[in-house]
C-alpha cells in the first residue's frame, strides 16, 4: 500500500509537461505495435517448417534462407505496396542490396514508411495543441507562430510532413544501397586474393570460399555474408552457378556478377581456378585504379568553378576599390 502511495505521489509531481510527453510517447508506441501485429500476414507452411527445424532453422531464418511465398498484399496494404510482382521483386532486389533480408522484409519496410508518414504530421498536430494551452510554456514559444498560420498553411504543412515521413526511408535505402555498393567494391579484390591463395594451397572452391567468408567477418562484413549466404545456399542444394549469381543480384555490383562469370567459365572450361582469380584480381585493381586517377584528374575543373567564385569576387575589390574610393572622395569633397 504504501509502494503505490508513493507511485501516486511521484505521478502528481510530474509536470504537465511530461505527462503529455509521456502520452504521446506511450501513444506512438501501442499505435506502431497494433499496425504491426494487424497487418502482418506471416506464412504458415514456413512457420511450421522453422519450428520443425529447431535451432538450425533459426538460423537459416535470420540469414534470409527460408522465406515465405511472395504472397500479394490484401486490404488497405494493397495502396502501400506494389500490387505488380515485378515492382515487388525489384524493391526486394534493393532492399538485398543494402544488406536487408528475409521474409517479411517488404512489409517491415513499408511498415516503417506508414509509421514515419504518420507519425511527423501527429507530433506537429501534437505541438500546435499543446502550444494553444493555457499555463503550458515550451521553449521558443512556438505558440506566437502556430497561432497566426491559416487552414491552409496548416493542410499545406501536414501534406509536406507526410510526403516527407513516407519518402524519407526510401532515400535514406537508396543512400544504404550506394555505400554497400561502395564498400564491396573496395574490398572484392583482397577477397579475390584470399581466394586464390586458399585454392593455391590445395582447398576446393566451396571450402576456400568458407573460409575466406570467416575470415572476413571483422574486416569486410558485407562480403563475409555474401560468401557464406552462397555456401549455405549450394549445400542446402541449389546450383553453384545460380547461387553465385544470386549473389551479384544481391549486390548489385558489376564485378561481382562478372566474377560470377569467371568462375562459372573456369568451371565449365576446366581451366586453373587460382590463374582466373588471379588475373581477374589483377584486372580489377587496374581498374580501380583507372578510376582513381580519372577522379583525380577531374577535381582541376571542379575546383576551378570554386576557384573562380571565391577569388574572383575578391580580385574585383582589389582592382577597382581604389578607384570607386578616389571617385567618392573627389565627388564628395
Amino acid at each position: 500500500m504504501d509502494r503505490i502511495q508513493s507511485v501516486i505521489f511521484n505521478i502528481n509531481t510530474l509536470s504537465p509537461e511530461q505527462l503529455i510527453a509521456g502520452g504521446f510517447g506511450v501513444g506512438a508506441l501501442l499505435l506502431f505495435i497494433a499496425m504491426a501485429t494487424m497487418l502482418r500476414d506471416r506464412n504458415p507452411a514456413a512457420e511450421r517448417i522453422a519450428r520443425a527445424t529447431g535451432s538450425r532453422g533459426q538460423r537459416r531464418e535470420d540469414r534470409g534462407m527460408l522465406l515465405g511465398g511472395d504472397a500479394d498484399p490484401t486490404g488497405i496494404m494493397k495502396g502501400f505496396i506494389p500490387t505488380d510482382r515485378a515492382q515487388r521483386t525489384a524493391l526486394q532486389r534493393k532492399l538485398s542490396q543494402a544488406g536487408y533480408t528475409g521474409r517479411d522484409v517488404i512489409w517491415n519496410f513499408t511498415l516503417v514508411r506508414i509509421f514515419l508518414g504518420l507519425v511527423l504530421p501527429a507530433m506537429f498536430l501534437a505541438l500546435v495543441v499543446v502550444s494553444q494551452l493555457p499555463g503550458i510554456e515550451l521553449p521558443l514559444n512556438p505558440g506566437a507562430v502556430l497561432g497566426q498560420l491559416s487552414v491552409l498553411h496548416m493542410v499545406t504543412i501536414l501534406t509536406t510532413l507526410t510526403a516527407f515521413g513516407y519518402y524519407l526511408p526510401m532515400l535514406w535505402l537508396t543512400d544504404r544501397v550506394r555505400e554497400r555498393k561502395e564498400r564491396i567494391e573496395q574490398a572484392f579484390p583482397n577477397a579475390l586474393d584470399l581466394l586464390q591463395i586458399s585454392i593455391e594451397a590445395g582447398l576446393g572452391f566451396d571450402t576456400a570460399m568458407t573460409r575466406v567468408g570467416n575470415e572476413l567477418v571483422k574486416t569486410s562484413p558485407d562480403i563475409a555474408f555474401e560468401f557464406l549466404s552462397v555456401q549455405r545456399q549450394v549445400q542446402a542444394g541449389r546450383a553453384r552457378d545460380m547461387a553465385l549469381y544470386d549473389m551479384a543480384d544481391r549486390t548489385g555490383v558489376d564485378t561481382v556478377r562478372s566474377f560470377a562469370n569467371v568462375v562459372q567459365q573456369s568451371m565449365q572450361f576446366g581451366t586453373s581456378m587460382g590463374t582466373a582469380l588471379e588475373a581477374y584480381a589483377r584486372e580489377m585493381r587496374e581498374i580501380r585504379e583507372t578510376n582513381a586517377q580519372e577522379m583525380a584528374n577531374k577535381l582541376p575543373v571542379k575546383m576551378s568553378a570554386v576557384l573562380a567564385s571565391l577569388m574572383l569576387p575578391a580580385l574585383i575589390i582589389l582592382t577597382v576599390g581604389p578607384t570607386v574610393i578616389r571617385y567618392v572622395r573627389y565627388f564628395a569633397g
